[in-house]
């Protein structure tokens, strides 16, 4: 048997008590979802979540720490994702960025509009990372290493 988990990773983005989302197409509905995805070849952690920020909302970000790790088995295909979520601070955003592909829009919502929207969510990591965040889950980025 040759399984392997998918190594993804998330940016918990938080400014003046927004955080930042993607609103993105997946199998064929409008959900929200920190800026998020897989690893690439030859990339670290860190380098993949700055460079799939700025790829699915144009915002440049500066990684301050970590919030966490998680295990998550999407019931939809039956995939195991390995995620690490990261937390940033925008630093400056590209109006002519051209977004990845199915994302339709970033956008800043507080934390009681994300509640209000829990069932448009893309997985339950999504309001767990900001709520991790929240609660003080804030690791120096030197926990990981390799």
């Amino acid at each position: 048997m040759n399984w392997q988990p998918h190594v993804t990773v998330a940016t918990v983005v938080e400014n003046n008590g927004t955080f930042l989302l993607v609103e993105e197409l997946a199998n064929g509905e409008l959900v929200f979802n920190q800026p998020a995805g897989h690893l690439d070849p030859n990339e670290s952690l860190e380098q993949a979540a700055i460079r799939e920020t700025f790829e699915e909302t144009g915002w440049h970000v500066e990684l301050l720490g970590v919030v966490g790790a998680a295990l998550y088995r999407a019931p939809g295909n039956g995939v195991t994702y390995h995620r690490t979520t990261f937390y940033a601070k925008a630093i400056r955003h590209v109006e002519s960025a051209i977004l990845d592909k199915g994302i339709q829009r970033a956008v800043w919502l507080c934390y009681e509009d994300i509640l209000q929207r829990s069932d448009r969510m893309r997985s339950p990591l999504v309001i767990k990372a900001i709520e991790q965040y929240r609660d003080g889950h804030q690791y120096p980025l030197s926990m990981i290493y390799g």
